[in-house]
């Protein structure tokens, strides 16, 4: 006997679609694994993402000593750096090394830099002084390499390659040995405020006093590594720095009315520290809120008069990948303990006047709940100190320290914006302590593996502050307006173009929505809509602690990512990370069907329902509601059997054939054919190109609602597609994507019926009204004042 159920077709649809066998864009080229755009695997670096069991790396200790000078503005000569360092090389390579690369970053700043040379511009209705100024008269900040000899003194002969030097070697430095050799220069400081940069100084001219934010302020090893050999890509100011570890010894001279803060450890605190500072100090080592060091009236006191003479500050680190310092007569000091398991991390921040009160109140406080908040995403931090500097209008990072705006008014009052992009801008920093200063990967050639990891669990570390914190990036939807862009963009429209995650960082356009927000949007999404938490946060984790103080490459990220987690993501990977396609899941079609039950007093009564739901023809009803006489109705002849037959009655037969086909049901059967189910046919067309899973929020009749989630391998062989949904309720609509996780980019075709939304403009023009509101805290301090004003 065959079992059949008919259907009833109730042909609800949004629009018709065609769906396609196998499109010929997709193919499966989706879902091919990356084998072909990973190297191949080796005994460095394993098919798992671990390193190989001959996995090596280079190192580099340094002896550095650097005095920096602070003229006054009525001497007429720049602020300069002069420096002596021994740097001792390690090969750790089977290789043997005829040369060594350094990197002279500071060379930048030399006119002829290709940084400088290949700068463009366009020419407007105005030009300020200034800009004329740079053009006809640009800083010269270079290096001025002195002298580079050997560790008994002698020469060296060296090659300055723009912003490389290469040091040629008496004789081939073999596998396994060292090579010690000393360089001396000195530079210009740049004020960082006019010719920018990523350190230099900051000029109050009121006071005539500096804070100096120092950083790649001596010659540095560049890197030699398994997969690139010596990477020695010049440096052209928007790729950072690609580094070895080493031991630093770094020895500071500054004006002895400066406190100096450094990667490191005090060497001699006792001789640069006065007994109080060194007490509260010691304080500051168990307590579990800030300790003042350097008050605000001792920093204000120190400020208003020079000092004579210097004093010199020495700081120890072990296996850092670079130093960096910062030094001025203004600044406040704060400092507190936060335990990493059993390490305790002095958190400090050193910062001027102009920084309260926002500073004070949360600048030391944010680095310790950044260090407790990444060790738990990531690797757990060894490091004795980490500190936050403020200087304005800047976010820069190095081990240890790093230097980062976010500057109140001059009255004291602040926007929304300004603490929270305070708060966020140090969380960012301090969390670079992680990418790329431990998990240390190439920055040169992949900024997203420092920035857009970093930028991922900086996401991460501000939900954990305020429930209701205003991360900048990180939310799918935030990311819609720069992933709908036209790759084919003409060149001068930068603002409309996109490049694949995996582009050079100097090739970049939208560097912060390429390198920071589209990686770290991607890794979210990953962590909570394709991988789940769990699964992700062990991968993650696995990750670092398998590449933490080594270096990484993309496909050891892909690889663990994989590898931990048990799930294959190499759709994902290539979607995300190798295309610049974006995410625009239409919901194309929707057929509507229910069971046509098989008991005919069941089945006439739905279909008497459903007649009597009919629309009425138009003329019918017109007719009757004109009192129009019908012909049999006043001509009985006129009329016979079907006149007053009830095709929806269910006859003797019909209830006979009923009872024979039920009594060859099984219970279970029987029991399933009495359910009133709906069913429910969805065609789906992904337009962006890239594959998502599919999330449906499911309204039913009686204002309940479902959500159904679909792996992305629905879209492994179409970019059409259709699926049967059975439903034991009716269905009042559905919604694609209804907690906006998968940053679709048109929400206009995600919903039946069909729902308009506002448009990204519409929500952007709100933002920017909100944005551009009068400081909220200061109108309430001058409305309270006039209150007072009118009392008197």
């Amino acid at each position: 006997m065959v079992k059949m159920c008919s259907l009833l077709v109730l042909g609800v649809q949004v629009a018709s679609a065609v769906i396609a066998q196998d499109s010929p864009r997709y193919g499966r080229d989706k879902f091919r694994q990356l084998d072909q755009e990973l190297p191949t695997p080796n005994e460095q670096r394993t098919a798992s993402g671990a390193p190989g069991h001959a996995y090596w790396q280079m190192k580099a200790d340094y002896d550095i000593h650097v005095e920096i000078t602070e003229p006054k503005a009525s001497e007429g000569v720049l602020p300069k750096l002069m420096g002596r360092e021994t740097i001792t090389y390690h090969n750790q390579s089977p290789d043997k090394l005829e040369y060594l690369w350094l990197q002279l970053d500071q060379n930048i700043f030399e006119p002829g830099s290709d940084a400088n040379v290949t700068r463009t511009g366009t020419i407007g209705d105005s030009v300020n002084v200034d800009q004329i100024e740079k053009w006809v008269k640009p800083f010269d900040g270079g290096y001025r390499i002195t002298s580079v000899t050997d560790a008994s003194g002698g020469k060296l002969k060296y090659t300055i390659n723009k912003t490389m030097m290469r040091v040629d070697l008496p004789k081939p430095l073999a596998p396994g040995a060292t090579f010690s050799f000393k360089v001396q220069w000195w530079n210009w400081l740049n004020d960082r405020m006019k010719w920018g940069g990523r350190g230099g100084y900051e000029y109050f001219p009121e006071e005539d006093n500096h804070i100096f934010t120092i950083a790649h302020f001596y010659p540095r090893m560049a890197a030699y590594m398994d997969y690139s050999g010596w990477m020695h890509k010049q440096f052209l100011g928007q790729g950072e720095f690609t580094l070895d570890f080493g031991d630093y010894s770094l020895s500071i001279t500054a004006p002895s009315d400066h406190i100096v803060a450094a990667t490191g450890e005090w060497a001699n605190a006792s001789a640069v520290l006065t007994g109080t500072q060194q007490k509260r100090l010691a304080q500051a080592r168990t307590s579990d809120r800030p300790v003042m060091i350097v008050t605000p009236q001792e920093a204000l006191d120190n400020e208003k008069e020079r000092g004579s003479g210097t004093k010199t500050w020495v700081y120890k680190s072990k296996n850092v990948r670079d130093v960096a310092f910062a030094s001025s007569r203004k600044f406040i000091w704060d400092a507190m303990n936060q335990p990493v398991k059993t390490n305790n991390v002095l958190c400090m921040s050193y910062y001027p006047k102009e920084g309260n009160p926002l500073w004070e109140q949360y600048s030391t406080k944010v680095v310790a709940h950044t260090i407790k908040t990444y060790s738990k995403f990531t690797a757990d931090y060894i490091y004795p100190v980490a500190i936050s500097v403020h200087t304005d209008r800047i976010g820069m990072e190095y081990p240890m320290i790093c230097f980062n705006g976010g500057r109140p008014e001059k009255d004291g009052t602040y926007s929304e914006r300004t603490k929270y992009g305070m708060i966020g801008v140090i969380t960012h920093e301090v969390g670079h302590n992680f990418f790329p200063m431990i998990i240390n990967s190439d920055e040169r050639q992949w900024t997203w593996m420092d920035e857009g990891l970093n930028t991922f669990v900086q996401y991460l570390t501000e939900q954990e502050w305020d429930k209701d914190y205003p991360s900048w990036r990180g939310k799918p939807r935030n990311i819609v307006d720069y992933m709908k862009g036209d790759p084919n963009a003409a060149p001068d429209k930068v603002k409309a173009r996109i490049e694949p995650i995996m582009t050079n960082s100097e090739s970049i356009t939208q560097f912060g929505n390429n390198a920071y927000g589209k990686p770290c949007t991607s890794l979210n999404i990953l962590r909570e809509t394709i991988m789940g938490r769990e699964l992700f946060d062990h991968a993650f984790k696995t990750y670092c602690d398998r590449w933490k103080f080594k270096h990484p490459t993309p496909a050891d990220f892909f690889r663990t990512m994989e590898d931990a987690s048990g799930v294959d993501l190499d759709w994902f990977w290539r979607g995300w990370f190798y295309t610049t396609d974006h995410v625009d899941i239409e919901l194309a079609n929707l057929r509507y069907k229910r069971l046509n039950p098989r008991d005919p007093l069941l089945a006439k009564e739905i279909k008497r329902e459903d007649k009597a739901r009919e629309v009425p023809d138009i003329s019918r009803q017109r007719n009757i509601d004109s009192g129009l006489e019908f012909v049999v109705d006043r001509d009985p002849a006129t009329r016979d059997f079907y006149n007053s037959y009830d095709p929806l009655t269910a006859t003797e037969r019909d209830l006979a054939a009923y009872e024979k086909w039920k009594n060859g049901l099984k219970p279970e059967e029987m029991a399933l054919l009495n359910e009133d189910l709906h069913l429910y046919e969805l065609s789906f067309k992904n337009i962006g190109g890239l594959v998502m899973p599919v999330i449906l929020e499911w309204e039913y009749a009686d204002g309940s609602k479902e959500v159904e989630r679909i792996p992305a391998e629905i879209w492994k062989t179409s970019d059409e597609v259709s699926k049967v949904f059975v439903k034991r309720k009716e269905v009042k609509g559905v919604t694609l994507d209804p907690f906006l996780e998968t940053a679709d980019c048109d929400l206009n075709n995600n919903s039946w019926p069909p729902r308009m939304v506002p448009t990204r403009f519409d929500m952007f023009k709100e933002r920017e009204r909100e944005w551009r509101r009068p400081n909220p805290m200061q109108e309430e301090r001058n409305r309270q004042a006039g209150g007072e004003m009118k009392g008197r």
